[in-house]
């Protein structure tokens, strides 16, 4: 675990080894994946080898987004009612006006993180 002050929020981050590499995060078919880190759930998505984590559930009624799948323009679909979030942003690109929390995801030479605000 480490721990890092962005420079322009100063909100402390701690970073939670999730995974030795990439490879290691499996979607089975096309589904992002659950990870504990923090005392959390987070849902993983990898696309392109970059790596992406949300909250776990979806903000509108609590669908499991790790049950869900990664669309054609990379949004990850909440299995529930199919609403669409940026993974990067959190923004629901299918129209309802909700916003999914985001973590921050970084690979090193020591492995996969996801970075957690405390």
């Amino acid at each position: 675990m480490n721990t890092h002050k962005t420079n322009t929020q100063q909100k402390v981050i701690k970073w939670y080894k999730i995974a030795e590499s990439l490879a290691e995060i499996k979607n089975v078919m096309g589904n992002p994946c659950l990870v504990k880190a923090g005392g959390k759930e987070i849902c993983i998505n990898v696309d392109d080898d970059k790596a992406y984590g949300c909250a776990a559930k979806c903000p509108h009624a609590g669908g499991k987004m790790y049950e869900g799948w990664v669309d054609p323009m990379g949004n990850i679909v909440c299995p529930l009612h199919r609403f669409r979030f940026d993974p990067v942003t959190g923004r629901n690109t299918s129209g309802e006006g909700y916003f999914i929390k985001t973590y921050p995801v970084m690979e090193n030479d020591d492995g996969v993180f996801v970075g957690i605000e405390n």
